[in-house]
């Protein structure tokens, strides 16, 4: 196995590490995350487990193709990886990476299949000894299909995981994002999530984050970071008629940044804690 994850985090440390130590397999430490020098340690390899950015920035890595064919399997974890990503690489190399969803708190709790259908945009069914459920956050009450609430885990009292999901009619867990993210706008609630992914697919545009900003009519109003493809022409205006047909009102951002880059933590999470600071008086 390919590792080049940090092991100060459970990621690199309790998953990565103890996984080949359990299967008795052989290894390969980097020092640190370098796309040529995965690339060209493949042939040796059958297996990589990374974060999302580890695949947006292989996919740009001469190579990638050829090398990639004696691999086994490409694992994603600790921040949500686009669908964008997920359908660029089974293109590019021929396999559908299995994203799977962990907490520092609990370790691995839901995985796509080894065998079987690997949906972008989830992070599978509740692993073995697992169970999950949906609740109301103003209530605690048990949700039902594709019906979004607070993620809660374990059957002796459920760990209350602070991130909102979903449960679809196939059993696939959806991470909508984290409570602490929910923007409640005019007494409205608004997942981020839901307009991160129509800003994304929109032309032109690499990735995006939306936030709540303080609002004096509103309470909170919509704000949307926008980074550009290399290379692109993108405008606020294009942004927002982009999307307008495809939201409410008061889901639609009232502002939206063009910027280079998104501020991420050490395993690529966006730091959201980061721009809500940083645009904390866009209504003022």
């Amino acid at each position: 196995m390919i590792h080049a994850l940090p092991i100060f985090h459970t990621h690199g440390l309790f998953v990565a590490t103890n996984v080949s130590l359990m299967a008795g397999a052989a290894c390969l430490f980097m020092p640190g995350f370098d796309a040529e020098v995965i690339v060209k340690a493949m042939p040796r390899a059958t297996a990589l487990m990374g974060v999302p950015t580890f695949y947006v920035r292989l996919l740009d890595t001469p190579g990638l193709q050829q090398a990639a064919q004696s691999m086994r399997l490409f694992v994603s974890g600790s921040a949500p990886l686009l669908a964008e990503t997920h359908d660029r690489w089974r293109a590019v190399t021929g396999h559908a990476i299995l994203e799977r969803y962990g907490m520092t708190e609990t370790n691995m709790n839901t995985s796509n299949p080894y065998d079987g259908d690997r949906r972008a945009g989830t992070v599978g069914f509740p692993l073995p000894g697992v169970e999950l459920k949906v609740t109301a956050p103003e209530t605690g009450e048990t949700l039902g299909v594709n019906e979004i609430g607070v993620l809660e885990l374990r059957a002796d009292g459920f760990f209350i995981t602070g991130d909102l999901g979903k449960i679809d009619e196939r059993g696939y867990v959806h991470i909508i994002g984290r409570s602490k993210d929910l923007i409640i706008t005019g007494g409205y609630n608004v997942y981020p999530k839901e307009i991160e992914l129509l800003i994304d697919a929109l032309p032109g545009v690499n990735e995006s984050a939306v936030i709540g900003g303080a609002h004096p009519d509103f309470g909170e109003s919509v704000v949307a970071i926008v980074v550009p493809q290399t290379g692109a022409l993108i405008s606020a205006d294009d942004v927002r008629a982009g999307i307008a047909d495809s939201l409410a009102r008061f889901k639609q951002p009232r502002r939206v940044e063009i910027v280079d880059e998104l501020p991420r933590k050490t395993m690529g999470k966006v730091q959201k804690n980061v721009l809500r600071d940083r645009y904390k008086d866009s209504f003022v």
